[in-house]
């Protein structure tokens, strides 16, 4: 006979793995305030990097931060998300960086091959100016294991070379929580605290932490057509093609990035308790339901992490 557990004994086993896991991200963001000079957090105003600030908050003290949010900007975002990280920086009382791709482009270090070219992957040039203006010798994202296969072989600190690539077979052990955070001049390490969270944890955290996301996280109608089994957003960047239908539907986001290669999920989600159950159920990853880019491999994410992508 099977024995039967208590809603509130699988509420206390919940919080205590999220106890954990909101530990081990407070220790590494004061590890790499410890260790560096001039760290920059990666602030995208996407629910990872709420997520993250959130333990950064709790780890320094709300307004005491002790490195600039940077936001590397295709000038392809949702207005809702940059209006959201405009907001939630000041109430922070945190520096906030933005560097944008289109400037990259202006200065002729980026070049599209057509003007519909998405911009996503182009990010590491502009990245790796940021870092060269600012002399940053850390930065901070909130990228996970869980996501895809690229990122799962990613250390917690990763090191960059004076180029800023990634070099995956030549990354340093980290035994017992114990980080090599020496590096060369021209050299960086790319750190991420919430390594060992999973989609499930980040809605679990939102929700007991009562985080505020931008609203496109949530169940709402939108414009779309199907395309290749994606729900594809009809906005200027992506009108429909020839053929398709454009219905409305209600979606949701799990993750939000640049227009033109995000997708939503079709959801009645409207709570953060309402997307832990979904999720639950959900058989594919969220880049795999929701990135157009991530179809190819001209755009493979290990590669863009090998030429210096987050």
């Amino acid at each position: 006979m099977n024995a039967r557990v208590d809603t509130p004994v699988l509420s206390q086993l919940s919080n205590r793995h999220l106890d954990a896991l909101e530990e081990e991200t407070i220790f590494i963001l004061r590890e790499v305030a410890a260790a560096f000079e001039r760290p920059a957090l990666l602030f995208s105003g996407g629910k990872d990097s709420l997520v993250m600030l959130r333990c950064a908050e709790k780890a320094f003290g709300a307004g005491r931060i002790p490195y600039p949010l940077l936001m590397i900007d295709t000038g392809h975002n949702f207005p809702e998300v940059t209006d959201f990280r405009d907001f939630r920086a000041q109430e922070l009382g945190a520096e906030l960086i933005v560097r944008s791709v289109e400037d990259s482009m202006a200065r002729g270090t980026v070049r599209l091959a057509h003007p519909e070219e998405p911009r996503n992957a182009h990010q590491s040039v502009t990245l790796l100016e940021a870092i060269e203006e600012f002399r940053f010798d850390a930065l901070i994202g909130g990228a996970r294991r869980d996501e895809e296969k690229a990122r799962a072989k990613e250390r917690i600190f990763s090191h960059r070379d004076s180029f800023g690539q990634w070099q995956p077979k030549a990354q340093r052990p980290e035994l017992w929580t114990l980080f090599n955070t020496r590096i060369a001049p021209g050299e960086h390490f790319r750190v991420f605290p919430i390594s060992n969270w999973t989609e499930l944890d980040v809605w679990q955290y939102i929700e007991r932490e009562q985080i505020a996301l931008p609203s496109l996280y949530y169940s709402h109608p939108r414009h779309i057509v199907e395309r290749k089994g994606l729900l594809v957003p009809v906005t200027e960047l992506t009108p429909p093609k020839d053929g398709e239908t454009v219905v409305v539907r209600d979606v949701r986001f799990r993750t939000l990035g640049d227009i033109t290669c995000t997708c939503p999920v079709e959801s009645t989600a409207a709570t953060a308790a309402e997307i832990v159950i979904e999720t639950l159920a959900a058989e594919v990853s969220e880049r795999g339901a929701t990135r157009m880019d991530d179809k190819t491999s001209e755009a493979s994410m290990e590669k863009r992490k090998k030429d210096g992508y987050f």
